[in-house]
This record gives structure tokens, sequence and C-alpha cells, in this order.
């Protein structure tokens, strides 16, 4: 890989990772679609020594904390690749809102008796530094999804810990360029390339960051026993999204903020949750932990399932689906997601794209308008 200048900033690193410095090799990385190599060098089969197209995912993403990186097939295969690293009888602790997969995974080994959960608001901040003392696992989700509560990461991670703990931090919703998870003293911070650092909803990812060495080795041991490698065109797509990754944030950051405010005034919403503004309960500490609010809000409507339902049908700009990071705006409800069910049954998740932000305005205030009649 190219031996870059030291000190670069993140916006910098983003573009000039993960290339070669070989006379005549291509400018960008290209995908290497190959399962196997011939013998006599490091690389054999790719499941076990990778490829060098996800290689430079792992560069690009792993220097933005100055740790190193391991590329999974999914977000999911990323989640499930750190809670095997548990012995039997671990406890688990997991915030109080939490994506769904996560919980999910957490709650069936503790069906089979693989480890027991405890569950702690995200807002307790004395508690959490109290179950590092006795945790294995100490899951952390900030910004959470989809109520957005953001936690005092610097106070939780510099918070004494069980001998062997690791201190795991989702950071899918801020990204690297907005928290930086193991400089608070986190073990792992985990990122689902399939939203912001993709970019564009058309692949599936995931990348653990560490600074630890021998947890990054057992990381890669176990992406490979699981067979949990990411494809090659997904990492090639995911190296492409990667060096736009701060162009699109800053964009979608202050549509957000503007779509936020704007929102907070209309008669037919009845909450907004958004970091970046004061009425947020965590404003105060999101202002200390990150570098930018990010571009989810979730808001709740007035009336009930079936109207805010009509609402996600009447957007046309906007985009009626799932998943979120990417250029395009998105919006569901997410009381109607299995194992969401617990939520405001009006509140929806919007993920702001790019698009112009009076375009997102007015696509939005008429759905509801119409929705309304």
């Amino acid at each position: 890989m190219q031996k870059l200048p030291s000190r670069l900033k993140l916006e910098s690193w983003l573009v000039a990772a993960g290339r070669s410095a070989e006379p005549g090799a291509p400018l960008n990385v290209p995908p290497i679609p190959a399962s196997n190599f011939i013998l006599g060098q490091e690389r054999s089969y790719s499941r076990t020594d990778s490829t060098p197209t996800w290689e430079a995912l792992e560069e690009i993403i792993g220097g933005l904390e100055a740790g190193r990186a391991v590329a999974f097939a999914s977000g999911m295969a990323a989640v499930a690749a750190i809670f095997d690293q548990l012995a039997a009888g671990a406890l688990v602790v997991i915030p109080d809102d939490c994506y769904q997969g996560v919980v999910g995974l957490a709650m069936a080994g503790a069906a089979r008796g693989r480890w027991s959960v405890q569950r702690i608001a995200l807002t307790d901040t004395v508690a959490w530094q109290q179950a590092c003392a006795e945790a294995d696992l100490i899951w952390l989700e900030s910004p959470s999804n989809p109520l957005l509560t953001v936690a005092d990461l610097a106070a939780i991670c510099a918070a004494p810990r069980k001998p062997g703990a690791i201190v795991a931090v989702d950071n899918t919703f801020a990204t690297p360029l907005n928290q930086q998870p193991l400089a608070f003293g986190a073990t792992v911070a985990v990122q689902s390339a399939t939203k912001f650092i993709g970019g564009h909803s058309d692949l599936l990812a995931g990348v653990v960051t560490t600074r630890d060495e021998n947890l990054w080795q057992q990381l890669q041991r176990t992406r490979a026993l699981a067979g949990a490698t990411p494809g090659t065109f997904e990492a090639f797509l995911a190296v492409r999204g990667a060096r736009t990754l701060a162009l699109r944030l800053e964009r979608a950051q202050r549509n957000a903020m503007e779509l936020a405010q704007r929102l907070e005034q209309h008669p037919l919403v009845t909450r907004v949750r958004y970091p970046g503004l004061p009425s947020h309960p965590t404003h105060e500490t999101a202002k200390r932990v990150l570098k930018g609010f990010g571009t989810i809000i979730s808001f709740d409507l007035r009336g009930d399932a079936a109207f805010a339902d009509a609402v996600c049908h009447n957007v046309r700009l906007i985009r009626h689906a799932t998943s979120l990071g990417a250029v395009e705006t998105t919006m569901e409800r997410r009381a109607a997601i299995a194992g969401q069910e617990h939520l405001p049954p009006t509140l929806l998740r919007l993920s702001v794209g790019v698009e112009d932000v009076d375009d997102l305005w007015e696509d939005l205030d008429s759905a509801i308008r119409t929705a309304a009649g």
C-alpha cells in the first residue's frame, strides 16, 4: 500500500488510503474476484488470507481510528464475531434502546445458556461505569437506534473494567468522523458499512476496528472459521463509498439540522429527536462527545399508526424504505418492524440524504398534511 504523509486529516485519509504505490498499478482499488491464489507467497485462499480489495477497505476504516480493522460480510456478522469472543457464562450488558438485530443475537445466546444479559438505560452513566467492573461485554450504541440517545462514552470507557472485558461501541450512526470510540478507551468500534461507509444502498458489509493486536487476530480467526468474509464486489463498493463519506456526511448533516428545526415547529409533529437540537435530552452530552450530530432524525406524529403509515406512503422524493446512511433520504415507521413494537406507534425514523433541503421539506410537509386530510 502507498506510504502517506503523517498527520493527514480524516477527510484526506478517506481519499488517499488503501491505494497501491506500484508504478503502473491502477489508481483506484480494483475488485479482485479470486477465491484462491498461486501458492508460494503469503496469500493462498481468500477465506483465510483475505483479498487486496477488502484489505484496502480495512486500511481505510482502521486508519480513521488509528487502529486495525477486520471487514465482514455484514454489520451483524461483525457483531456476531465480537460476541463469539465470549466464554460460556459471560455477562453481557446492552442498552435499553438498541438495534433489534443486536438484541435478538444477545437474547438468542442467553436462551441457549451461552451468556446472561443485562440492560441499562444509556443515560445512566453511573450504572454503566459500575457494569464495566463486572461485565465481560459492555455493548454501547451511541447515538442509539432509533431514539438517538447519546451516551457519555468518555466517562463510561474510562471506568475501571473487569480484566479481559470488551467495551464495544456501535459507531454506525456517528461514523468515525463524528465520534472516535477507541480514543475514548473502547476496545472495539463497530460499523455497519452497509450504511454511511457504502453510502449508496447497494451493499452489505461490516467492519470492526481495534487497537488490541491479539483481539484483531482473534477476530480474523473468527471470520475465517465462520466464513463471514465480505464479497469482493461489496468490498470494492465500500471502498468507493468511503472516498466520499466526508462530503456526504457534511451535506446530509446540514440538511438534517434544518429539517429537525422545521419539524419542531410543525403543528402535526408532537416530538422531534435529534442530538443537535437543544430540546434533545442528551444534547449537552452530544456536544461533548460528537463532532457532528449525524443525519438521523426520529419524530412522533400527532395521531395513530395508520396516520403515520399514510405519511410514509405519501412521500415522493423521500423513499419509504428501511436502512439508512445513503445519498437518498429514507423514512419508515419503526414500530411496524418486528422487535420494535414497544416504540411509540407514530415514530418515524428519517435518514436524511444529500438532496436539496427545501425539496425534502416540501415533500415531507406535503405528505404529512395530505395524510391529515
